[in-house]
């Protein structure tokens, strides 16, 4: 009997491991959940507003979404932590703001995920998650103003690639990588925008969407 009640016992106790880590995660994923959201209306504003204030949204777009960016990684360096996590909602952030202003949204997108890139780059951050997280967050964006996610996400993925080609062929191999094999519906989009020698070598690994195929 003594057997079965520390049974019972440990068996209580390890459900209450389950839980406690359970509700800790919950908590930490909402609050993960309203500091992007956070971020995103930060950057959306900011970026708004600035261009407001200039006046000149085409020619101060580049120059403001630089500073933007530039400010959110020297944020993650001084925390020590936070880049590739802050990235999406910093990217989603940007092209949001352009757009409230009347800006294009593709254009805005492609400027952000090379700048986001780069930055990364400097810094020595992941490249290629930096990069998925700046191309999944101007796509979010790019759906939430009902914007045209077929443009903006060829758009982006060519300005990570391209970005990536000014670090390296290793960072380009990383990114292509990263795009074709995990960012949702963006396949058939990252192989037309690759150089056509890279598309031929990376051949191999598209026999998924043969010309057949709708």
């Amino acid at each position: 009997m003594s057997d079965e009640k520390n049974q019972s016992v440990m068996q209580q106790d390890i459900g209450k491991a389950g839980e406690t880590v359970k509700e800790g995660l919950i908590g930490s994923l909402k609050g993960l959940s309203e500091i992007e959201v956070e971020i995103v209306n930060l950057v959306r504003n900011t970026v708004s507003n600035t261009l407001q204030a200039t006046g000149a949204v085409a020619g101060e777009g580049l120059t403001i979404t630089k500073d933007v960016v530039k400010g959110a990684i020297q944020a993650s360096e001084e925390i020590g932590t936070g880049l590739i996590q802050s990235t999406k909602s910093v990217a989603k952030g940007v092209v949001m703001g352009v757009s409230d202003v009347g800006g294009d949204a593709v254009t805005a997108a492609g400027q952000t995920v090379k700048v986001i890139v780069k930055g990364a780059a400097e810094v020595g951050a992941d490249v290629s998650q930096v990069a998925r997280r700046a191309v999944d967050g101007v796509i979010e964006a790019t759906k939430e103003i009902g914007g045209n996610v077929e443009n903006v996400a060829k758009v982006a993925v060519s300005g990570a690639i391209e970005a990536a080609g000014t670090i390296g062929n290793t960072a380009v191999k990383a990114v292509t990588g990263v795009l074709l094999g995990v960012v949702e519906g963006l396949k058939e989009v990252a192989s037309a925008a690759l150089p056509r020698s890279q598309r031929t070598s990376s051949g191999k690994d598209s026999q998924s969407t043969p010309d057949g195929k709708a």
